[in-house]
């Protein structure tokens, strides 16, 4: 059991409790409560907007992974690392893609040119 006694609310106490609360309301310009929105997505996993992006991104047709997530993104998202690693993931993943793709079909094309000699 707590036997001390709080001190007694003086009007000088209460009078600085509320300069103080008034101080602490939050981001006041829009930057600041842009940024203050993207809190929420330190670790992103859950976020619906990185999902979203995630489904945008899949969805992308060939080729144009890096101009789908430009329009995609406001600029306050594309500067966010969690949004900008995913970005890259799926860009780098694509040129993989491609790179494999054309690496196989020279192959391919290769390969007819020594059946037909």
């Amino acid at each position: 059991m707590y036997l001390r006694k709080y001190p007694a609310l003086t009007p000088a106490r209460l009078e600085a409790n509320r300069r103080n609360a008034r101080k602490s309301t939050g981001p006041r310009t829009a930057r600041g409560k842009a940024w203050s929105r993207l809190n929420s997505l330190r670790t992103g996993a859950r976020s619906s907007l990185y999902l979203g992006l995630w489904k945008t991104l899949w969805d992308a047709p060939p080729c144009q992974m890096a101009s789908t997530a430009r329009a995609t993104l406001t600029p306050q998202l594309a500067g966010h690392p969690l949004f900008a690693e995913a970005v890259d993931l799926f860009v780098e993943a694509e040129i993989a893609v491609v790179q494999e793709s054309r690496c196989h079909r020279e192959a391919m094309e290769e390969s007819r040119k020594a059946k037909r000699c």
